[in-house]
């Protein structure tokens, strides 16, 4: 199989590799076609969630699993490797619930405006980076559902002024990138402008 993962993708190991579901699939053109079809499945059936659960190790889990359920085997399941970014595979479980009690708080106490609790709730989930690949693009669709149960806009995630998409090398995919390196600063200015752009 040729795999040329994006920059900023996170390499999968052999083992990982060995989790591929479609054995047709060779290139990483035909890889990332079939998982955008299955992260299109995944987002049909998020659509009208309630705000109730969705702030749950079993809610995130089971969000990635529909994801890249038919292409990953391990989809859904915590990485078990250490990887480039991320915390410590064992302690993934803490860091997931910590992240979910602590963006409950800020909801219940309004400690932000709406647009920066999502964007610190997917920094810091993209931060954790708890499966072995995918994590970007679940941050992504994760936060999105938790603006909408809660009567907010989803994140443009740059879509507005940028003509290359984002899981893609490209201008856009550069800009995300560096808004979430300046978060990992604790300078979410980049962030809170990329997501709206």
């Amino acid at each position: 199989m040729i795999i040329n993962p994006a920059p900023g993708n996170t390499p999968l190991d052999l083992d990982e590799m060995e989790g591929l579901i479609p054995s047709y699939v060779t290139t990483q053109s035909e890889l990332n076609q079939v998982e955008q079809q299955n992260i299109l499945q995944a987002a049909q059936w998020v659509i009208g969630h309630k705000a109730n659960g969705l702030l749950t190790d079993s809610f995130l889990r089971e969000l990635h699993r529909r994801m890249l359920g038919d292409v990953w085997k391990w989809a859904g399941k915590y990485r078990i490797t250490g990887k480039n970014i991320g915390v410590p595979a064992s302690d993934i479980p803490g860091e997931i619930k910590k992240l979910c009690d602590d963006t409950g708080y800020w909801i219940e106490n309004k400690t932000f405006p709406w647009n920066e609790i999502g964007a610190r709730f997917h920094h810091r989930l993209v931060a954790i980076h708890p499966y072995p690949n995918g994590n970007g693009r679940h941050a992504r669709l994760a936060t999105d559902v938790l603006l909408r149960a809660h009567d907010q806009e989803a994140f443009a995630w740059g879509a507005r002024t940028a003509q290359d998409p984002l899981d893609r090398d490209g201008e856009n995919r550069r800009a995300y990138l560096n808004a979430l390196k300046a978060a990992d600063q604790g300078d979410f200015g980049l962030l809170l402008k990329f997501v709206r752009s």
